[in-house]
Formats: structure tokens, sequence, C-alpha cells
């Protein structure tokens, strides 16, 4: 069916049809459900969390199978592709449990699931393609448990530090849009097929930012930035440039993985750092900065697509 309607209509139509019916599909069950997802208990921990009280979020649980259903419906079938879709799901839903639960998980429950899903990911991309990596034009064979132990580190760390990044309205969508267009465009032989996935998801993350743009009307929750993160890293992975997303995912990696940092070194090493800057990054810029949210979403965004062009500079 895929390969009679690429032949009839061509690549791009195909993969524009996709996309229109990705945010169709996203707009219209978002609609339907949004009365029906667990509401917000407030955040007392963060900048202005109390104005999120009350509201619905967990939408994750909607957008990601709308991606996964869209996009396999219009790429040709392959196992491998239909195991990261289902990894997805698993990521999606290690979130909305988190995100329907009366009590908040602690941080060791969701660090363990997400590196069991690390490592399924990393074993399920070596097992259909390889340890090979591109690094500004030169060509590296890994060794396989070296690739393996770079891939879950950076399957986790796309995770965690995408959720991290989500707590002002519209900021972790608009940014992984960015992320997301990136890798299709800088990599886009590369990809292959997989771009047409990514315009789904793209897609999908538009119809949620129609309700998410502040003041938000609902909130993607632990199952929609989870699984945005694990998306990318398959995409940095899927590219062979995995190192490429220090800079295609920089103002994530900045925003919410210097929280991680300063936790973990805190707790673990008893070693402060950053005892002055508030974490997540876009809770220091509105309240030591003045950034209002808007401001933080359209700063944020552009100094991503600024790091994305100097990617594509470099990798050109």
């Amino acid at each position: 069916m895929v390969s009679f309607l690429i032949a009839s209509l061509g690549q791009t139509r195909v993969d524009m049809l996709a996309f229109v019916l990705g945010f169709a599909l996203s707009a219209l069950l978002i609609t339907l459900f949004r009365d029906k997802l667990p509401h917000d208990h407030g955040r007392q921990y963060a900048v202005n969390g109390e104005l999120s009280r009350g509201k619905a979020r967990g939408a994750g649980v909607v957008l990601v199978p709308c991606v996964a259903l869209v996009s396999m419906a219009f790429m040709p079938f392959t196992a491998e592709f239909a195991a990261y879709m289902a990894l997805l799901v698993a990521a999606m839903l290690s979130g909305y449990l988190d995100d329907a639960a009366e009590t908040p998980w602690n941080e060791y429950k969701k660090g363990l699931l997400d590196l069991i899903i690390a490592v399924l990911t990393a074993i399920t991309f070596l097992n259909f393609d390889g340890p090979t990596v591109y690094v500004l034009g030169y060509t590296w064979a890994l060794p396989v448990p070296v690739y393996l132990v770079l891939a879950v580190i950076l399957i986790w760390v796309s995770i965690n530090v995408t959720n991290c990044s989500d707590g002002v309205d519209g900021l972790s969508a608009s940014v992984a849009i960015v992320v997301m267009g990136t890798f299709a465009v800088a990599f886009s032989g590369e990809l292959g097929s997989y771009r047409t996935a990514v315009l789904v998801y793209i897609a999908a993350l538009l119809a949620y930012l129609w309700r998410n743009a502040s003041p938000c009307e609902l909130m993607m929750g632990d199952a929609g930035s989870r699984a945005m993160g694990f998306f990318i890293a398959v995409l940095a992975m899927k590219s062979h440039h995995p190192f490429a997303y220090l800079l295609a995912a920089l103002v994530f990696i900045l925003d919410g993985g210097l929280g991680i940092l300063k936790i973990s070194l805190k707790r673990f090493l008893h070693i402060p750092i950053l005892t002055h800057t508030l974490t997540p990054l876009h809770d220091h810029a509105r309240k030591r900065m003045g950034w209002s949210d808007t401001q933080v979403v359209f700063r944020f965004v552009t100094i991503q697509v600024l790091l994305a062009a100097l990617l594509c500079l470099l990798e050109g």
C-alpha cells in the first residue's frame, strides 16, 4: 500500500499527507480525551508551579499512539522501526503512569525504567545497524561494547534532559520540533524513510502546541516529554551522527541536564555546584533574569535554531 502511494503520488506528497493526518488525528484525539486525562496537582518547587494546578496533563498518552500509528501507516514496514515504536510507547507509558499516580514516582524508579528502555533500544539498534558513527566527515567503527555503553548514555540522558526541560508553556515541544527538524534536514540521506516519522511527530506536536501555548489548557506530562527525548535519541543513532546530539539538542542538555548534574553531584559526592543558579535554567531565566514565559520560549528556541544552523555548517 505504501509503495503504491509513493509510486502514485511521490514521496513528498506522501510525506505531506502523513503530516496532515498526523496533525488532524492528534488534534481530534486531544479534543476528545482532554477531560479524561489526569489533572496536575501543582508543583510547589517550580517557578509559577501552582498555575498548573487543575489543568489536564499526560497528553503524551494521546500524542504518542498517533505518531506511532500514522508513521507505520506511511512508512515501509520494518521490524526495526516497529521495535522502536513499541519502545516509544513503553517510554510514554512509564511517564503516563507517573502522571496518573496520586503520589509522584521517585527518581530512582523512573531512572531504572529509563535505563531498561535505553538498554533494549541500544541492543535493538546494534542488531539491525552497527557501531559505525560519522563525525565531521570521518567514519569510525567503534567496538560494540563501547557503542552499547555510549548509546545507553545517549538515550537515558536524552529522555531525562527533555523531561526536565518541560516546565514552561510551549517550551519543550517547540524546542523538540527544532531538534527533530535539525536531524531531518542535516542528515536527510542517512535517515531515509525515518524523515516521514519526523514529520508526523512534528505535526502531532503542533497540534499539541495549539492548546499548550501560554496560558496552556493542557500539558504533555512525563508521558510526552520522555517519549520526545527517546525519539530524539533514536534519530541521533539512526543518522549515525550520535555526537551531533550535543549541538542539535544543546538547549535541552543545558536546561534540563545542569539540574540533573547539580543534584547528582550534591547527593552522591557532596559536591555543591551552581549554588546561585536555579535549575532547570528556564526557572533561572524567569525568577532571576525576569524573563516572561513567552520570552523564555522564543529565546530558547532562537538559540536552538542558531545551534542547528551551526551544526549544518559543520556537517555540510
